[in-house]
This record gives structure tokens, sequence and C-alpha cells, in this order.
């Protein structure tokens, strides 16, 4: 009997869960901006870790609801790719979780997706990469080269925080805790991005062994 959900129901309903939070808390960002704040509110929106992960979350949900042959297919086929969005998106929830919400008490809307982008998205997708993705192919270098999408987005926040003053988060506010502390912070983070992909890298390793003993016992 099938225990888990179909792939492609499963992966409808988080893309468009993931699109629609997205969608709305643009909405909620820019809603009450004047026309001209609009284009530097954009940039805002999109420098934060958070919002550019779910991104790619939703994109990796999307990806195999399409033709195999298109470019987001292709892209979201990859273990490697579906792997690596799992160690951005559990970092986002944990991050959140500890660092950000015990300071932040949002209600109404931004309540409801906060807890979709923070909460629900990285479940969903953790589940989908547990449930529905091949194992076996990842290696223990993979977590290593997955670093360059952080190490891009620090280089993008510091050199944009420098410019404008304006900083996604408390904890790289390099005008408040200074540089050095702010390179700490995230050098901590990186090693937490570095710890979560090698755990992922590990559990590949165990169920794609645990399902070659399980077929070879069957034989």
């Amino acid at each position: 009997m099938r225990r888990t959900p179909p792939a492609r129901l499963w992966r409808a309903t988080f893309a468009v869960v993931g699109w629609a939070a997205l969608a709305l808390q643009y909405v909620l960002m820019i809603g009450p901006a004047e026309p001209g704040d609009v284009a530097g509110l954009t940039v805002n929106f999109f420098s934060f870790f958070t919002i550019l992960t779910n991104v790619l979350v939703a994109a990796a949900f999307t990806g195999p609801l399409l033709s195999p042959g298109s470019r987001l297919a292709r892209w979201s086929a990859s273990e490697g790719v579906r792997a690596a969005v799992a160690m951005y998106i559990v970092v986002v929830g944990v991050v959140y979780h500890l660092l950000l919400h015990p300071y932040w008490s949002p209600t109404g809307w931004s309540l409801a997706v906060n807890v979709v982008l923070h909460y629900v998205m990285p479940a969903a997708f953790v589940l989908d990469w547990l449930w529905f993705t091949p194992k076996g192919r990842l290696r223990w270098i993979d977590p290593v080269k997955w670093l360059a999408f952080p190490l891009v987005y620090g280089g993008w926040t510091l050199v944009h925080g420098l410019a404008t003053h304006w900083w996604p988060y408390g904890f790289v506010n390099v005008d408040q805790l200074g540089l050095g502390r702010v390179v700490a912070i995230f050098g901590g983070l990186l090693m937490f991005f570095l710890l979560v992909g090698l755990s992922l890298t590990g559990l590949d390793r165990l169920f794609a062994r645990a399902a070659r003993d399980s077929s070879a016992s069957a034989l």
C-alpha cells in the first residue's frame, strides 16, 4: 500500500502554495509604497535570503510538472539541485525560528505568509526530498559546492547594505554590529549550511544503501 502522496499532486499543491505566498509577501511589502519607491523596495524584497530560497523551492516544485524537455524541468530533476535547495530551505527555517522569530510578531496576512515561507515550505520540500528524490548519487564534496549560493548572497548583502545602509536581517547589519562581527556571524552560518548539507548527503547514502540491501535480500 502506498504510504506517501502522489508526487505530482504533492508538488502541484506546494508549487501553488509557494508562488502564492511569495506574491502575497511582495504585495504586502510593496502595497503601501509610493510609485517612486517600488523599484528600490523590489530590490530589497529580493535581497532577503528567505525570498530567494523560497523562489528556488517553488521553482523546484514547479519543474517536475512541466514538459521533461523544458529547462526548468531539467534543472529541477537534478538530485544535486534538489538536495542543495533542501539544504538552503532547512537553514531558512532553523535560522528564522532561532534568530528572528523571538524578536518579531507579525499579525494578519503577514503572519500567515511567514508561517508558509518559514515553516510550511521547508517541511514540504524536505518531505519531497525524502519521498521522491532518487538517492545514492550525492558526493561528500557536493555540500561544499552548494555554499556558492549563500556566498554570493553574502557578497551582495554586503555591497548593497554598504551602499544603501539597508540590511535584510539584524545579524548582518554592519552599521550596528561592525564588519568583523558580521563576518564572524556569516562564517558561523556557512558552517551551519555545510553541516546541514553533509547531513543530507549522509542520509542520501544511508537510504541508498538500505535500498540496495533490501533489493539484495529480496533476491
